[in-house]
Parts: C-alpha cells; structure tokens; sequence
C-alpha cells in the first residue's frame, strides 16, 4: 500500500531539505504517492498568491502533508503561509519534541521535552489595528470610554483572544499525549498573574481539564519563571503546554537546550488532519547552496511515519539519524562549529542516513 501525501517543499532551502527527507523517506521501503503543492515566494509568482487554493484541497483530501520551511516576509509583503495554512485546516495543535542526540554540540543531556502549543488564538489570531486607521482610533476611545485605560494616539494594536473552547481543548490534548506516550507529567504556561481574563482563563481550563486525569502529575508555572526554570533544570520537566505566543518563543528556547533548530522536528494537527514540518525557517540567504542541515525536516519526516503506523519505520529512520549525528562524520557545519571546513551538505547527510538505514 502506497500513502498519499502532500508534499510542499516549501521556499529558500525548503526545497532542499524537503528533498533530502524524501529521499530518506522512501528508503525505508515505505511507499508513497507525493502530490506536491507550491507555496510561498514561488507560488507567489507564478499563482500571484503565497498560498493557493489547489494546496489546501491537496491536503484536506490526503489527510497528511510534509512540509519545507517557507519565508515570511517581516514587516511588509504577504501574511505568514504557516498561519494561514493552521488557520485554514484548524491545525488547532503545534507539537515539538525537543530530544538531545549524543553528538549534538549542546550544554545539556538527557532532555526529552514536548513543547504542545495552541495554534490559532492568542496574539496570532492576526487580530491587528493599524497605527492612525479610524479603526485603531476608534478601538482606543472605546478602550477609554471603558475606562481600561489611556492608549497613545500613535498606537498600533493587537487583540490577544483566549477561549475556553481552545484552552481546553489543547490541554486535554497535551493530557492525552501524555497518557498515550507514557509520560508523567504536564505543565500549563502562562502569565495568569497578569492578564487575569485571557491568561486567567487558559489556567483555569487546564486546571479544570487536569482533574480527569489523575494518573498524570499536573503543575503551572508563570512563563517568566518557566524560561528560568528551563536553563536551569529542564529535567525537571516532560510536556509543557502553551497558548500561541509562549509555545513559540519556548519550543526556540528547548531547541536550543538540545543543539539548535537543526534537530527540532513539528508537527500541526487537527482532529483528523496532520502536517509535518521543521522548526526552523527558510534561511533564504543559503537557497541552493546545499549546505544547511536537513535533520529536523527528517525527523518530522519520522513523526509522520509514526502517525501513519509505520512505527518501525520511523524508529528506524530516528536511529540512523541517531547514529549519523554520534558518528560525527557527515554532518553539516552546524554540528562542526570547530571545523565547518570538514563538514558535509544538505545532499551528502541523506546519503549517510540512508547508508545506515540499509545496513542490516
């Protein structure tokens, strides 16, 4: 039986390293019937959108996708492709493993964190005024007439939605999760202590959601502290679990207690909907010079064989990974910060990957 996935290569070294995890994918004797779809600055030129209508079709009909790195502009240009791909599958879940591999030049060892963060409310629910519109003007006196307080004139500003449908329902994802892969305890993030309506409420639902599993260790810590809390003692933790912003700033922070985004894999979920990407971003700076570490994308390529039931496969392609990051050799100049001049590229680690996966 061969799966049919979406394959989106994505922009700058997406293309690259998508190509790579393809290539180890397939090694592992897995089949699979790819339907690329075009997005980002390509698409845009060729589609005059970032994200065309044919790639969400693609995806709600195949169930899965695997996914490059795509640029978003900052600033100015089009809206981020990852956000409105989340928005328009209600991809409601962002789940990262943060895992140090022997090899991986890092501070710490032995971590083994899953950052689950709620994808499509909080600050990037996209909700913004324009600093000087008639809307930001007439937001900030509605604000004043509640007498919530004095908003400058020169303001631009964005809503920051929390609802109790969402925070429960991440949570008792990240419940599930744990109960599923064996895990022992959860830690809702937040910053209650200040924003008592919106942070308030997201703690009170984890709270509430909690006490269904009582098999599950549960505690909440203030955001501030938990970035502390991470750096000093991230073996004091197993799932963590995050509205939008926190999840996002935090999983960049658990990369790089593990070595960096270079071995930071993802996933975005729904209740029946699955895409696959790495942490990391485009590095558009890099675009066709094979050179950037494909390692992540292949270990998302490794969270997905896992969703489809291909569990052996998906060990099998984490220990060949495994085993090329501890040998040390072909690797990229990320993992050789002493000799980049003896690194390998984005290419040459698929082919030292794939040679461990067909060693019996």
């Amino acid at each position: 039986m061969a799966y049919n996935v979406t394959l989106i290569p994505g922009d700058g070294v997406g293309p690259e390293v998508t190509e790579a995890t393809k290539r180890v994918l397939e090694a592992t004797g897995v089949k699979f019937n790819w339907e690329i779809g075009e997005v980002g600055s390509y698409a845009m030129e060729k589609y005059d959108t970032p994200l065309p209508a044919y790639v969400i079709e693609s995806v709600k009909k195949n169930k899965v996708a695997l996914k490059g790195p795509v640029t978003t502009p900052v600033g100015s240009g089009f809206r981020s492709v990852n956000v409105a791909l989340r928005k328009e599958l209600e991809l409601f879940v962002c789940l990262r493993p943060c895992k140090t591999y022997p090899g991986v030049p890092s501070r710490f060892k032995d971590i083994d964190l899953i950052m689950v963060r709620e994808n499509l409310e909080d600050l990037y629910a996209g909700i913004e005024f324009e600093k000087g519109t008639p809307e930001a003007a007439n937001l900030i006196k509605f604000i004043a007439d509640a007498k919530k307080g004095a908003i400058r004139p020169d303001s631009g500003i964005s809503i920051k939605p929390i609802s109790e449908f969402r925070s429960k329902r991440i949570v008792k994802f990240a419940f599930d999760y744990a109960r599923q892969y064996h895990r022992k305890k959860v830690t809702a993030v937040h910053k209650a202590n200040i924003m008592k309506f919106s942070d308030g409420l997201f703690l009170a639902c984890a709270r509430e959601v909690a006490k269904d599993y009582p098999d599950i260790e549960f505690e909440d810590r203030i955001v501030d502290n938990m970035s502390m809390q991470l750096v000093q003692k991230p073996e004091a933790y197993d799932v963590l679990v995050a509205p939008n912003l926190y999840g996002d700033i935090l999983s960049d922070l658990c990369a790089g207690l593990v070595g960096g985004l270079g071995v930071a894999p993802g996933a975005n979920l729904s209740a029946d909907l699955a895409l696959f990407e790495a942490t990391h971003g485009s590095a558009p700076k890099y675009t066709g010079m094979n050179k950037v570490n494909p390692m992540a994308m292949m270990l998302s390529g490794m969270l997905m064989l896992r969703h489809l039931g291909e569990k052996e496969a998906g060990d099998r392609v984490e220990k060949a990974v495994a085993a090329v990051i501890a040998e040390g050799k072909d690797v990229t100049y990320d993992f050789k910060p002493g000799a980049p001049d003896k690194a390998v590229g984005t290419s040459q680690v698929a082919d030292a990957v794939i040679r461990k996966l067909q060693r019996k």
